[in-house]
Order: C-alpha cells, then sequence, then structure tokens
C-alpha cells in the first residue's frame, strides 16, 4: 500500500518507521510522511530512526511539506492544534481516500470530516508514549496499542496489524475520555519541567494530578460519558475515583507511573515547549474545561494547569513544585 503520514513527529516518526520498515522486509507498503524545518531536513538525509520500546529500525521514507501524490490511506498525526491547517495543505491528497486521524483530545474525527468530507474518517488514540527531541529520531519510552474506532476502522487495521498494533473499539467517544484522563499527566511535567515519574513522586504534585484527574472523570460523566476501558480504566473504576478523597485517587497516577517505566518521560507537551512549538494543552486539560461549560459547570483545576502551561509557553522558564502550589491555590480558591 502507498500510505502518507500527515505529521511525522512523534507519533507519526514511529508509525512511519514501523510501516516503511516492514515494507523493506515484505515489500508491503510505501511511505510518505509530511514534516518540517530540521526535522525534514534529517529524514530526507538519514531516514527516520526508532528506538526504544518497539525495537530498532532505520527506515528510509519519502518526505515533504505536503504530500506529493494520492495515497491509498492517509493518517493524521499532528498535534490537535495544527490539525486543520495540515489537513487543508494536503487536500489535493485526501479526495476519496480513508483517513485515520490519531490523536490527542475530543475533536479529530469532527475536524477531519468537515474539513475533507469526501474521505472515510476513522479515529485513532496511541495508548504508547513517544519521545521525539531530535530531528530524525523517535524513542519509544513505553509501548503500548493504537485504538481505532468507527465505520471501517476493522479494514484499516487489518491492513496495518502488523507491523503497528492496532485494536479496534465500538465505543471511541467513551475512549477518548479514558485517553483524556491519561493525557493528565502531560500539564505539570510542561509546567514544572519533571519527568513525569518525578511529578508523579512528588507528594503535592501527585496530588495535584490527582485533582485534575477527579475533575476530568466527574466533567465527563457530567456529560453522559460511558469511559471505555483503557489500560485498566474501566468505567466503574473511574466513577469511583471520582467520589473518592484525593488521597485515595493518588492509585491512578501512581499506575501511570508504573506503566512508564523507568525510562525519564517529559510527556509530549513539554516535549513541544522545549522544541519552541505550541503546546496542544487547549485541547486536553482546556477540553475538560470547554466540556464542563457546555454543561454549565466549571472546571478550576483544569482551567489553573491550562494558565499556568501557556505562561511557560511564553516564557521558557519552568515554574518549581512549590510555586505551582501556590499558584493553583489562588487560581481555584483552594488546595489540591
Amino acid at each position: 500500500m502507498r500510505i502518507g503520514i500527515i505529521g511525522a513527529g512523534a507519533v507519526g516518526g514511529a508509525f512511519a518507521a514501523l510501516l516503511a520498515g516492514s515494507a523493506s522486509a515484505s515489500g508491503g507498503h510505501t511511505v510518505e510522511v509530511t514534516a518540517r524545518g530540521a526535522h525534514l531536513d534529517a529524514i530526507r538525509e538519514g531516514g527516520i530512526r526508532l528506538r526504544g520500546g518497539f525495537g530498532s529500525i532505520d527506515a528510509r521514507v519519502a518526505a515533504s511539506e505536503t504530500l506529493t501524490s494520492t495515497p491509498d490511506l492517509a493518517i493524521v498525526t499532528t498535534k490537535a492544534q495544527d490539525a486543520a491547517a495540515a489537513i487543508t495543505a494536503n487536500l489535493a491528497s485526501l479526495r476519496g481516500i480513508p483517513l485515520l486521524v490519531v490523536q490527542n483530545g475530543l475533536d479529530g474525527v469532527a475536524t477531519a470530516t468537515r474539513l475533507s468530507p469526501s474521505s472515510h474518517v476513522v479515529g485513532g488514540l496511541a495508548m504508547f508514549a513517544a519521545s521525539f527531541l531530535t530531528p530524525g529520531e523517535v524513542t519509544i519510552t513505553a509501548p503500548g496499542p493504537t485504538f481505532i474506532g468507527g465505520e471501517g476502522a476493522g479494514d484499516i487495521a487489518a491492513l496495518l496489524d502488523p507491523p503497528v498494533d492496532l485494536s479496534v473499539i465500538d465505543n471511541f467517544e467513551g475512549a477518548q475520555w479514558s485517553k483524556l484522563v491519561v493525557n493528565q499527566i502531560n500539564a505539570l511535567p510542561a509546567i514544572t519541567g519533571l519527568s513525569a515519574q518525578e511529578v508523579i513522586a512528588d507528594r503535592g504534585l501527585r496530588r495535584l494530578m490527582t485533582a485534575s484527574i477527579r475533575e476530568n472523570i466527574r466533567i465527563g460523566i457530567a456529560n453522559g460519558i460511558t469511559f471505555e476501558d483503557l489500560h485498566g480504566l474501566t468505567d466503574r473504576r473511574l466513577r469511583i475515583v471520582a467520589r473518592l478523597p484525593l488521597a485515595l485517587g493518588e492509585t491512578l497516577p501512581r499506575q501511570f507511573a508504573r506503566r512508564m517505566g523507568s525510562v525519564p518521560n517529559p510527556g509530549s507537551t513539554q516535549q513541544s515547549i522545549r522544541r519552541g512549538q505550541p503546546s496542544e494543552i487547549d485541547y486536553l486539560n482546556g477540553a475538560v474545561v470547554t466540556a464542563a461549560k457546555a454543561v454549565g459547570l466549571e472546571a478550576p483545576v483544569n482551567a489553573a494547569l491550562v494558565e499556568l502551561v501557556h505562561e511557560v509557553e511564553l516564557s521558557y522558564v519552568f515554574i518549581s513544585p512549590a510555586e505551582v502550589l501556590r499558584r493553583v491555590a489562588l487560581l481555584t480558591g483552594e488546595t489540591a
């Protein structure tokens, strides 16, 4: 197959290396990716180097700022805030072909369907942790599957799995909300400059992360969501956490840390900041704030974290854990 990957960052670069790497052995897939700047130059010169939890692969792929031809399948793996512009820029190559949108947040499928109405759009959620800090190189710090859902998801899974580990789910909206809970690990590393493991090891920051998770779950429930079972986060368990005191709810961040293992994970939001790029925080914690307003509620902890991430984006100065806790208390009127 000819596969086009729009946005060859951490997730897209991993997909590209896996798919093109398999092609070198079986002749299965021809891959073209889109990238920009130094990353594009590095891919053109030396391909994509994949390291870590998915093995070691050096994959040669075609690379341009936009797709140069129409593939059989396109995969959109940009950050959520870049999706609309990236789809629009590649629209001539997308008409009439299946489109897999692998993205955080809640709006990826709707955005792609609106902008490319002739494409059959399927949603995806990557559950592996990947770091992209060096042009041309992606490191998988914690392996995991990619969940996809929507009409036609099974056909795409049959085409790409293996080498990509895909699982088809029926309750994709619930899966998006469960992934939103997992993505609560992103804000505090981005604010403090610490790894996710270091954040969770800090008692005060762990308690604050638990507060943002609990708020996220409560807003999901208020929106009528049935959470999908992802990484052991069942609907029943999340609803229990929504009612628990913070001290007992800390089992979730601790579980996230165990799954991440010992390799320091900065989180995708911190990676964006370190690269000098806007983060997708408005589509992570910001999505919780937006969903709260939709049902006449507020999400003050998530709103405070969004504000602090944007502050760090502008200043490029990380904030100490003690100052984070003090600032959140001022912004929310209560301590975590």
